[in-house]
């Protein structure tokens, strides 16, 4: 069983007080240089760490954050953890990722595991399926740290960080019309999240502006996030038995373009498919549907924006008040 060495360790080797030990390797300036070096040589050569928790008990601080996300595997929240990880690691806090897989069971039981490791603070993009908000409303008021991304609630004042999700749904339907097409379906993410609202209100705006005619009956939700393919499925399968058929789909998330595309594969000649445009971070999808025009977020400056700000809350003397919603660009990338 592996046994690190400790502070008394060291200090029994060297026939020094384990008070002289952490001293010099705190670089105190009670302790001589000669002694330093000894410590110090000693430590390195036995692979020496400090101990976190006993410097979390010291500092009142554990410097570690949790991070809540729907999935590593998306291309987008791998891009947004990279920016989370480069502020993180610069200021000295370690990164713990949890994924919720858009599951609310899964969101409430890793977001009190990581509150029960005392963690200093936790970014949290929200789940499909959460619509109650308790698990999160009582750390705040107990005082945690809480910064959203991407998928935001307005449940209590907090920073926040998002993309410009209505200017980006307008230019990836606008791209379509561009194209020609008119009967334009929209696959949605589950109708509560705050990008679902954000997506349909760009989607309706571009039609408005071309003199399109909204079909309610074109607009299809799901409610899990694209989590479960077969819901996904039967989103396809209801356009597919249309007596119309959408000729073009924008749909609005990353995890739900590859479903879209994957479920019409299946269920369709090829002859059949519609032109799809949405938002994906992935270069994979243009494998599958050569052509496909996407709104690629700034993912990793997102990542580092929301980390930041989490950490100004963390490290402020004083209780923050005026709190910041900022919006980044998207961009579209027309293949």
């Amino acid at each position: 069983m592996f046994k690190p060495i400790t502070i008394k360790d060291i200090a029994q080797a060297l026939d020094l007080s384990p008070s002289t030990v952490s001293r010099a390797l705190s670089d105190s300036y009670e302790i001589n240089e000669e002694t330093k070096k000894r410590v110090i040589e000693y430590a390195e050569q036995h692979s020496y760490r400090r101990n976190p928790m006993a410097s979390s008990l010291r500092h009142g601080r554990s410097y570690s954050i949790g991070v809540i996300v729907c999935e590593v595997a998306n291309s987008f929240f791998s891009q947004a953890i990279d920016g989370i990880e480069s502020v993180a690691y610069g200021k000295g806090y370690h990164v713990i990722i949890s994924q919720s897989h858009d599951a609310y069971e899964r969101e409430v039981v890793n977001i009190q595991h990581l509150a029960n490791r005392a963690v200093d603070g936790l970014l949290i993009s929200m789940s499909a399926e959460t619509k109650d908000f308790s698990h999160i409303t009582t750390l705040h008021e107990q005082g945690l740290p809480i910064v959203f991304f991407d998928r935001i609630i307005d449940v209590f004042d907090t920073h926040t960080v998002t993309s410009d999700n209505k200017k980006g749904a307008q230019k990836a339907t606008q791209s379509l019309i561009d194209r020609g097409f008119k009967k334009i379906a929209h696959l949605a993410n589950a109708p509560h999240l705050s990008i679902t609202a954000e997506r349909l209100e760009g989607f309706e705006s571009a039609l408005r502006a071309n003199n399109i005619p909204l079909n309610e009956s074109l607009i299809r939700y799901c409610h899990h996030g694209g989590r479960i393919q077969r819901e996904v499925e039967e989103a396809v399968r209801y356009f597919l038995d249309l007596d119309e058929r959408p000729d073009a789909i924008f749909v609005a998330s990353d995890r739900l373009s590859m479903g879209c595309l994957s479920a019409y594969n299946k269920l369709a000649p090829k002859a059949e498919h519609p032109a799809i445009a949405g938002f994906s971070n992935s270069d994979v999808l243009d494998l599958l549907q050569p052509g496909f025009t996407c709104i690629r977020q700034p993912a990793i400056e997102m990542g580092r924006v929301a980390m930041e700000m989490l950490i100004q809350l963390i490290e402020s003397r004083y209780p923050v008040h005026e709190f910041e919603n900022t919006v980044l660009e998207t961009e579209l990338i027309s293949r």
